[in-house]
């Protein structure tokens, strides 16, 4: 490409520059960890409602917003009423993608991308109704043709919309998901031949499995039918990216199963800026006497605040000097945290038990903090939890993703346990180790050094940077003197849509 700057696009799907924290935080601070490279970012987001509802102020060196929608109804002018003709190589292609047989992904980002019609001539059309009746004859015959067809059709209408999507051209295109994103990332590397990345937070085939067996509103084999879908996303860009990063030995590990080549699998943890979270702003007067549990997250039931709430309720039984700070969002999604404010009080927790504190900086609660919680149903590795051990709080959190390895430390690491792990949704559990922490403080104090040591050496921001500037290109490393990025970024709800211009 011309120009002097080497071009990164960045793919994500929900999270940056929509919502703060987790995912978004370290995009955010990837981006400013780069200022001498231009940054683009495509974002995959569920409605046009959400089009440029953005919380980070974005830097001046993301010069492109491109927005995808999973739940437009279509991406072109409607032409005629007719029914989608396929070529017979068009046909085998999405065959092969709705049968899950070698899938012919360049054949299928070609009539995406070249051919412009309307989703629905294609899914009412007799070419794929023809595949789904194959499909159906092989596999689950057992359920009504009716539902069944109308969930293919549900599920590849996102799919479509997204390789039907714009794709701005760059050097790099560094996926933050497989998924939709992977998909996207994939097509990019096709049509431009450029280098692809992915980097993964949370193992995304694995989080959608989960949340499926979970799911009340799908039932039986329909389930299969959406995890199969999630499961060939991933082995495309498995493939086909040619660095594979994970957070953690263990999700490296859950990516090879999932298919990814061996040789492309590497571990690159979070890194924070530690000396951010040193020397921080303490407990005085009448607070010595409270112990204080912060919880830093948004308030959506993948955090599971319900039963960290309830948990609370009973540990004050015996630690009536507790406090719980809940310091996240509120806004994503609002009828959850309403039902949580609403338990706080059937559970007679008043404002000075539990305080629901919305979007703060967290450097200047977290000093005056005696420990942290979080009781999530899934995680990667968490940074409010990487920030909580630089500031030297002890965490209690549940064995999800990463939290095992922070508390007790990976292969290598001999600094002792820095926090209590719990299992999911164990109220008993919870409860009794915030009793632990709240009734020995010399604990407290001693597991929270340990945590300060463990991210001092395994997660620096600094470590970070190197590593993905290796895998930009050598040249991109930023030197030592680099301003240290702001983990949580100044919340506003105006817009980048002024400064270059926004592709949706």
């Amino acid at each position: 490409m011309d120009g002097a700057l080497m071009r990164v696009c960045i793919v994500s799907e929900g999270c940056y520059p929509y919502s703060s924290g987790g995912v978004s935080s370290w995009i955010h601070s990837m981006i400013q960890a780069f200022p001498n490279l231009e940054f683009v970012l495509v974002n995959i987001v569920s409605k046009q409602e959400q089009r440029g509802k953005f919380k980070y102020e974005l830097p001046g060196h993301v010069t492109e917003v491109y927005e995808v929608y999973l739940q437009d109804s279509d991406w072109s002018p409607r032409r005629g009423s007719s029914r989608l003709k396929l070529k017979e190589e068009e046909w085998r292609a999405l065959r092969s993608l709705m049968l899950n047989e070698n899938v012919e992904w360049d054949a299928l980002f070609e009539i995406f991308q070249k051919r412009r019609f309307s989703l629905d001539r294609l899914l009412m059309g007799e070419d794929f109704l023809r595949i789904a009746v194959e499909v159906y004859q092989r596999r689950y015959s057992q359920i009504m043709f009716s539902d069944f067809l109308w969930t293919l059709r549900s599920m590849y209408i996102p799919l479509f919309l997204v390789m039907g999507s714009e794709i701005p051209e760059a050097d790099v295109y560094h996926c933050v998901a497989t998924g939709y994103a992977g998909i996207i990332g994939g097509m990019a590397a096709h049509f431009y031949g450029s280098r692809l990345l992915l980097s993964e937070h949370g193992i995304y085939t694995r989080e959608r499995e989960e949340e499926l067996i979970r799911a009340t509103w799908l039932d039986g084999l329909y389930k299969n039918i959406w995890i199969e879908q999630f499961k060939k996303m991933s082995t495309l860009i498995y493939r086909r990216a040619e660095t594979v990063v994970s957070l953690y030995p263990h999700a490296r590990e859950l990516q090879l199963d999932l298919g990814c080549p061996e040789e492309k699998a590497r571990v690159i943890p979070n890194g924070i800026s530690v000396e951010r979270f040193q020397n921080l702003p303490q407990k005085s007067g009448e607070e010595l006497e409270k112990v204080y549990v912060g919880a830093v997250l948004r308030v959506t039931p993948i955090k599971d605040v319900k039963t960290m709430l309830r948990a609370f309720a009973d540990a004050k039984t015996e630690a009536p000097n507790l406090k719980l700070w809940l310091m996240g969002s509120l806004t994503e999604d609002a009828a959850y945290a309403e039902e949580c404010v609403e338990l706080a009080r059937t559970l007679e927790l008043s404002e000075e038990d539990v305080e629901f504190t919305g979007e703060i900086s967290v450097p200047e609660y977290l000093g005056r903090m005696d420990f942290t919680i979080l009781t999530s149903i899934s995680e990667g590795q968490p940074i409010a939890m990487l920030e909580s051990f630089a500031a030297g709080k002890p965490v209690i959190a549940t064995d999800v993703g990463n939290c095992r390895g922070l508390i007790y430390g990976e292969e290598g690491d001999d600094f002792g346990t820095a926090g209590i792990l719990v299992h999911v949704m164990d109220q008993m559990e919870i409860a009794n180790a915030m009793v632990e922490l709240a009734l020995h403080p010399q604990e407290r104090k001693e597991m929270g050094e340990r945590g300060r040591r463990r991210v001092a050496a395994w997660h620096r921001i600094e470590d970070m940077r190197r590593a993905y500037g290796e895998l930009y290109e050598p040249d991109a490393v930023p030197s030592a003197g680099a301003e240290e990025p702001a983990e949580i970024a100044e919340i506003k709800e105006e817009t980048a849509y002024g400064r270059d211009r926004c592709k949706a």
